[in-house]
């Protein structure tokens, strides 16, 4: 069975996305689930020549992975069994597909070909979803108040894990083409690796067996010339030095300034074992320690560092040993005063001479910080 996935932030940018879909492969089974107060999970199948069939799942505790392990999934695979050979699944808004395609493959006893997984998203609104400062549920995107998740969020970890993005404006509110124009040129930015189209025929490139590991891109390389006539750029810069912890607070916001999205490691001299996550989604930036480094293991020249959403922002060409790499994407960023700022954040020779772990840290090992990061005029 093929499945093209398709993920999104809003149920009617996935409900334009579904329905171009189903126009453009008339024969597939179209499946769309909805995850709604309480607990209540819905499920609408709509099948060529059979009329819409409509189920519902009350979740014992209402959250996205109980909804993929016992609902989504299994609907998945029932389909399969029952011998459908294209299957479209949207899913609730907010679910992110990596998390469903991870499930399925986890848990496929037959083959599943991925066609495609797909983030359906509208270009006039991803830049203010980027620096949308509320959670998912205060924006009305989600059910679930618990969820602390803000809508850049989950668009930067969606574009980061799909293939495609389709583009759907629902008719909602009067077009907008220059908000449409930029959102357009920061998807290509954020998202070198997808193709992004607005043509529901042309979502057909992935064709990949779900129990194999994913073969694509890896979606966090630099598109520097992708674009030139973009205002978006994206600037990697790496120092081989600890950073001062108080020195690197303080830089932090202007760092960030004008960055709708941030990622990399982080060496700190507070903790110069750990490899410090540094992610940045619009105007929250948060801090994440998420063990030691290879070297610190004793791992081989070659490892990786711990599977995570930054990866690929490499350490060193010599993987495993401890360094700080930013990667910065905004508008009109200056190359020239983000390698100033992280240069000055190093231990200069007289503090590496002192000791490493003698300085106060005023971040926390685990603490998410919030930064109206935003350039303001």
């Amino acid at each position: 069975m093929r499945l093209t996935v398709i993920s999104s932030l809003d149920a009617l940018c996935r409900q334009q996305a579904c329905d171009m879909l189903a126009a453009a492969y008339p024969e597939a089974v179209l499946m769309l689930h909805d995850l709604l107060e309480d607990g209540l999970l819905v499920c609408r199948t709509v099948r060529p020549g059979v009329p819409p069939r409509r189920g519902e799942t009350r979740l014992e505790h209402p959250c996205p992975s109980c909804a993929i392990r016992l609902d989504i999934v299994p609907a998945v695979q029932r389909a399969r069994d029952a011998g459908v050979e294209h299957l479209i699944l949207g899913l609730p808004p907010a679910l992110p597909a990596a998390a469903v395609v991870g499930a399925l493959r986890s848990g496929a006893r037959r083959s599943l070909v991925l066609h495609a997984v797909v983030l359906a998203c509208s270009p006039s609104a991803v830049e203010d979803q980027v620096w949308d400062r509320h959670t998912l549920f205060e924006s009305g995107y989600l059910a679930l108040p618990d969820d602390e998740r803000t809508p850049g969020e989950f668009l930067m970890e969606e574009l980061a894990s799909i293939d495609t993005v389709l583009l759907a404006d629902p008719d909602v509110v009067s077009a907008d083409p220059p908000a449409s124009a930029r959102g357009l040129q920061l998807l290509r930015e954020l998202a070198p690796h997808a193709r992004i189209t607005d043509r529901a025929p042309e979502v057909d490139i992935l064709q990949q067996d779900v129990t194999a590991p994913p073969s694509r891109a890896d979606p966090y390389e630099s598109s520097a010339g992708a674009a030139s006539a973009s205002p978006f750029t994206t600037i990697i810069h790496q120092v081989h030095r600890p950073l001062h912890p108080e020195r690197f607070h303080h830089a932090l916001r202007s760092l960030a300034q004008g960055c709708c999205r941030l990622r990399g490691q982080l060496w700190m001299a507070p903790a110069p074992e750990c490899r410090i996550l540094l992610r940045g989604a619009g105007p929250r930036i948060w801090l994440e320690n998420v063990g030691p480094w290879p070297a610190y293991l004793g791992a081989p020249s070659g490892v990786s560092a711990a599977k995570d959403t930054n990866a690929s922002v490499r350490a060193v060409a010599d993987a495993g040993h401890p360094s700080t790499v930013i990667s910065a994407t905004g508008e009109d960023l200056d190359a020239v005063e983000i390698t100033r700022l992280l240069t000055d954040c190093q231990l200069t020779d007289a503090e590496m001479k002192s000791g490493l772990t003698a300085l106060a840290d005023p971040f926390g090992l685990h603490t998410t910080h919030d930064i109206d990061s935003r350039r303001t005029s």
